[in-house]
């Protein structure tokens, strides 16, 4: 069994600073849980593009409040605390903090960790 404490991660390696975000990495690949863990924070006032082409991700909202756009369409969903929002079709969508919101996050292949965005949203299919 593998107990993670948010505590322990903080000022670590696996607090990655993106600007608009920062993101925990409670598991990653290397847990070899096929799956990955972070809790992120998506800072007010900001406007993030994202385009996982090599990722699935579902994100619960445990805190604040934040748009996401879908691109495709221009709808725009309002996620607030207890909102489940996942981008099961590698969905591109703009991702704006209204508030400092609180997200859990779970990704399809497992990140390694260390990932950021780069310039078209995206994060590479394997860092190992």
């Amino acid at each position: 069994m593998k107990v993670v404490k948010l505590e322990d991660i903080l000022g670590t390696e696996k607090e990655v600073e993106g600007g608009n975000w920062v993101s925990r990495r409670l598991i990653s690949k290397k847990d070899g849980m096929g799956y990955s863990v972070n809790d992120t924070i998506i800072r007010a006032g900001t406007e993030t593009h994202i385009w996982y082409q090599n990722h699935l991700e579902a994100v619960y909202c445990i805190e604040g409040h934040a748009e996401v756009v879908t691109l495709s369409d221009n709808k725009v969903h309002t996620i607030k605390a207890g909102t489940l929002y996942a981008l099961d079709e590698h969905d591109e969508h703009l991702l704006r903090g209204i508030e400092d919101a609180r997200m859990v996050c779970v990704f399809n292949p497992p990140l390694s960790g260390r990932e950021i965005h780069d310039e078209n949203g995206v994060y590479p299919a394997d860092l190992d």
